[in-house]
């Protein structure tokens, strides 16, 4: 039997930031990219608290058939990231609704606190949201 989601829970997530997940690396096909700072980009912070709540949800779920899918993330990026640092996701999973979880993220890359952010993900089955991607693939 699966341990049951509650909340309260909490996790830490840690990821070394290779070069390709700053910012000119983001929308390559931009040349303004090109320009800009090589800092983690926000929005792979925004993939990075993703699969931070993943990571943590999956053993809790009937993975692979079960999956999670976000619904909705409000962040405050307020420091910037080399590539080479190691950044933690410390989350707490604060509601469980039905299948809508609520989680609070907070990450630090050793030397600043990076951001602070609410997520939601939504427990799927996966065979029944592939099937509806399909279709809506099929009526373009």
């Amino acid at each position: 039997m699966k341990p049951a989601l509650e909340p309260g829970m909490t996790f830490e997530f840690a990821y070394t930031v290779p070069t390709e997940k700053t910012v000119p690396y983001l929308f390559p096909e931009f040349p303004e990219g090109g320009r800009m700072p090589e800092v983690l980009a926000t929005g792979f912070l925004v993939g990075l608290l993703e699969f931070a709540c993943i990571r943590f949800v999956n053993p809790h779920i009937d993975w692979p058939r079960q999956q999670t899918v976000g619904i909705q993330v409000n962040l405050s990026h307020t420091a910037a990231t080399p590539p080479g640092f190691s950044v933690t996701v410390k989350g707490r999973l604060e509601k469980v609704d039905g299948r809508k979880l609520t989680f609070t993220l907070d990450a630090s890359d050793g030397v600043d606190s990076i951001c602070q952010a609410t997520h939601e993900r939504f427990i799927i089955d996966a065979d029944k949201f592939n099937a509806a991607v399909a279709r809506k693939k099929a009526a373009r």
